[in-house]
C-alpha cells in the first residue's frame, strides 16, 4: 500500500473514530439536559411544599401520629365490626422532640425535599424515556409506550400503600414498644422523619416489581419458567421483605403487607410471559 493511501486510510479512521467520540459526548450533553430538567421539576415541588409546610407537616408528616388519622379511624370501625377492641388504636404514645439549634429549619428543608423528589418521581421516569425513546425501533417504542404510565401508577400505589398501611402501624408500634415501664420514649424529629420517609419510599420503590421484572424480561435476564419455578424461594424472600418494612412481630400486619407482593410477584410472571411470546412472534416473523 502506497504512502497517499495509508495517509487517507489513517484519516478516514480518525474520522470515523471523532464521530463515535462526539455521537457518546452528544448523548451524554442530551443525557444532561434531560437530568437538569427533572431537577428543576423536583426544586419546583420542593419549593412548593417549603411554601406549603405547614398542611405539609402537620397533615402529611405527622399524620400517622394522630390519633385520627384515616388507617387508625378505619381499624377502629373494623374493630367495631369484628367485635375485635384490640384492632382500635386511639392513642399514639410517646414525645417526639427536637435536639439541635438548627433542628427545625433542616427538618422543614429535609421534609420538603422528600416530598419534592416523591412528587418529581414521574417526571424523572418521563425524562428518562424521553432519552431512550429515540434509540428504540418502532415496535419497541410501541411495546414501551406505557411505562411512564405503569411506573409512575405502580409508584403511586406503593407510596400510598406503605403511607396508609405499613407506616401507621410500624408507628403506632414502635412508639407504644417498651422494654420496661421506667423508660419513657422520646424521640427526636430527625428519627421520625427518617422512619416515615423511609418506610414510605421504600415500599413505592418496591412495588416497580413489575417494571424491573420487564425490563430484565426484555434483555433475556428472567424468564417466567424461571420465576415459577423459583416461587418458593420467593415466598422467603417476601416474607423477609415484608419483615424488614415493618418492623412488627404482629403477624397480621406483616400479612397485609406481604400479600401486595405475592401478588406483584404474579404479576411479574405474567408480565414476562407476555414479554417472551412477543419475543418469539419477532423471531417467527423474521424467519419467514
Amino acid at each position: 500500500m502506497s504512502d497517499d493511501n495509508k495517509l487517507i486510510k489513517a484519516i478516514k479512521d480518525k474520522g470515523k473514530t471523532m464521530e463515535a467520540e462526539m455521537s457518546f459526548f452528544d448523548h451524554l450533553e442530551a443525557l444532561r439536559w434531560h437530568l437538569i430538567r427533572a431537577s428543576i421539576a423536583i426544586v419546583f415541588f420542593t419549593i412548593l411544599a417549603f411554601c406549603f409546610y405547614d398542611f405539609v407537616f402537620d397533615k402529611v408528616i405527622m399524620g400517622p401520629m394522630d390519633p385520627q388519622f384515616f388507617t387508625y379511624r378505619m381499624l377502629c370501625k373494623l374493630g367495631d365490626y369484628l367485635h375485635r377492641p384490640g384492632f382500635c388504636i386511639d392513642k399514639i404514645p410517646g414525645k417526639i422532640i427536637n435536639t439541635e439549634m438548627a433542628g427545625q429549619f433542616t427538618l422543614q428543608i429535609n421534609s420538603a425535599l422528600i416530598i419534592g423528589i416523591t412528587l418529581g418521581f414521574p417526571y424523572l421516569l418521563w425524562e428518562i424515556w424521553r432519552f431512550v425513546k429515540p434509540a428504540l425501533h418502532e415496535k419497541e417504542r410501541k411495546s414501551a409506550s406505557g411505562f411512564v404510565f405503569y411506573a409512575s401508577m405502580l409508584f403511586v400505589l406503593g407510596i400510598l400503600f406503605g403511607y396508609y398501611v405499613v407506616t401507621p402501624e410500624s408507628i403506632s408500634f414502635l412508639a407504644g414498644y417498651q422494654v420496661s415501664k421506667i423508660i419513657e420514649n422520646t424521640f427526636t424529629i430527625d428519627s421520625y422523619l427518617s422512619s416515615v420517609a423511609t418506610l414510605t419510599l421504600a415500599t413505592g420503590i418496591v412495588f416497580e416489581l413489575p417494571i424491573i421484572v420487564y425490563v430484565l424480561s426484555s434483555l433475556g435476564v428472567l424468564t417466567a419458567k424461571f420465576m415459577k419455578s423459583g416461587r418458593r424461594y420467593a415466598v422467603v424472600a417476601i416474607l423477609v421483605v415484608a419483615a424488614v418494612i415493618t418492623p412488627t412481630p404482629d403477624i397480621l400486619t406483616m400479612t397485609v403487607v406481604a400479600i401486595p407482593l405475592f401478588l406483584l410477584y404474579e404479576v411479574g410472571i405474567v408480565v414476562a410471559g407476555v414479554v417472551e411470546k412477543r419475543k418469539l412472534k419477532k423471531e417467527e416473523l423474521a424467519a419467514l
